[in-house]
């Protein structure tokens, strides 16, 4: 069957808009560290602004993400976080375990964070002994290194708690 003009031209203009509109296929880049964790349903502000690289093998989940130098910042009236440059895991739908190389501070001690679970529009980030849920829209955004959120106006957000760490 052949293609008449008013019918190649239309199709033309598709396949032409398709292939623009993709960020792959234009740039050849691989997907973001923060595409990656949106792809297994978390939000982008689980890591820091900064990420440089990433290794991900998709058969079994294992990660590594690449910070140029360790990262730490405050979040007013609620806990202190702390990222190594490189952070890693085992990342699957709804569920971040077996994590490295985060850790935050309740009370005086570093404790690490191990286990990360999405339940609807609540994280719960686990401690090993302890865990603590918080809304999910309180990682919409990245967090800067040095300074956490709203790192334009001088100020540090509050984070919202559902509960808190418990003591030991």
């Amino acid at each position: 069957m052949a293609l008449n003009l008013t019918t190649a031209i239309p199709i033309s203009l598709l396949l032409l808009f398709l292939f623009v509109q993709s960020p792959h296929a234009v740039t050849g880049d691989s997907p973001s560290a923060y595409d990656v964790l949106q792809g297994y349903n978390f939000p982008v502000g689980l890591l820091p602004k900064g990420v440089i690289k990433y290794d991900l093998d998709e058969s079994t989940g294992r990660f590594h993400a690449y910070l140029n130098d360790t990262c730490s910042f405050s979040l007013e009236g609620s806990y202190q976080l702390k990222y190594k440059s490189t952070i890693s895991g085992i990342i699957s739908n709804n569920r971040l375990k077996d994590l490295s190389g985060i850790s935050v501070k309740v009370f005086f001690v570093w404790l690490n964070i191990v286990e990360v679970i999405r339940d609807d529009d609540e994280l719960e980030f686990s401690v090993g002994i302890a865990s603590a849920s918080f809304p999910i829209d309180n990682f919409y955004e990245c967090p800067q290194c040095g300074c956490g959120l709203d790192c334009g106006n001088g100020r540090v957000s509050k984070l919202r708690i559902k509960s808190s760490f418990s003591s030991f």
